[in-house]
């Protein structure tokens, strides 16, 4: 079961950012879904990985990424 995790990635300024942090979502293996909010700066995962998982892969892509509350 997978968990849904918000992300805040304050650095987005475009839909290239977009394309490449949802790039580098898609490719990590336990991520489910992605869904990347350029207007918001979010990211909303549903993974089972933990959240520094997430944050790694975000950063992988060039940005910083930390968790938003739902």
């Amino acid at each position: 079961m997978s968990n849904e995790i918000l992300l805040s990635i304050p650095a987005m300024k475009c839909m290239g950012c977009v394309a490449a942090i949802e790039e580098a979502l898609a490719r990590e293996s336990t991520v489910t879904s992605a869904t990347v909010n350029l207007e918001e700066k979010t990211a909303t995962v549903a993974t089972d990985a933990p959240l520094s998982v997430l944050v790694n892969v975000v950063k992988s892509a060039g940005f910083d990424a930390s968790e938003l509350s739902i």
